[in-house]
């Protein structure tokens, strides 16, 4: 239960902190769903001196109040039923996701189908079009986790293609130089000296 675990720490680590330090302690650990907005009002109380809490046994005392004392097991499955890959990785959501299954209860067909609801929505699509569909939900997972690392692997390819072909010769310049260039300069030291010469020898004259 989470309130006797956080009772017990607290009389064996942080008896000497201060009762508010005691109460924000205890908050940190109220996350998700219903429950973050219920720690979100109460901090807002809190700072603004309109909640009757001011000590962790009066918060524990809410909370078994607000929300009843759930089992583990109840926990985990409100767990279950929320979480998603979002931005993650597959790799990172079947971890959790595994994490969060220990001690729910779940297995066989609902396991699967929880799972196939917190992917990416163009990942489900995929698996979902495999002419052999998994059967476990091992299987499931090792295919999310392939076909993402594919489609991450193949979406960096295009990238670095798309800038390639967007610079497809850089900035090299041709070996001979542009008539600023070495090549140029020797050219135009030919024309001025020995093209000169050769047109002073024949009696050209140029003109006014």
């Amino acid at each position: 239960m989470f309130i006797n675990a956080a009772r017990i720490y607290i009389r064996m680590k942080m008896m000497e902190e201060a009762a508010t330090t005691q109460v924000a302690w205890v908050l940190s650990y109220v996350q998700g769903g219903v429950a973050e907005a219920w720690k979100d009002n109460l901090l807002d109380e809190l700072a603004k001196g309109e909640s009757e809490v001011k000590l962790s046994e009066q918060l524990f005392t809410k909370i078994r109040n607000d929300f009843g004392e759930t089992s583990e097991e109840e926990r985990k499955i409100e767990q279950l039923r929320t979480i998603e890959q979002g931005g993650r990785t597959c790799d990172e959501y079947v971890q959790e996701f595994k994490k969060v299954t220990r001690g729910s209860g779940y297995e066989g067909r609902p396991l699967i189908e929880e799972f196939k609801r917190g992917l990416n929505g163009v990942i489900r699509r995929k698996l979902a079009e495999a002419e052999e569909l998994p059967t476990t939900i091992g299987e499931w997972q090792e295919r999310a986790v392939r076909l993402d690392r594919n489609q991450r692997q193949s979406r960096a390819e295009e990238r670095i293609l798309g800038r390639n072909a967007a610079h497809p010769g850089g900035n090299a310049q041709p070996r001979g130089g542009s008539y600023g260039g070495r090549g140029g300069q020797i050219m135009q030291r030919w024309g001025d000296n020995r093209g000169g010469n050769m047109f002073n020898r024949g009696g050209y004259q140029p003109g006014p």
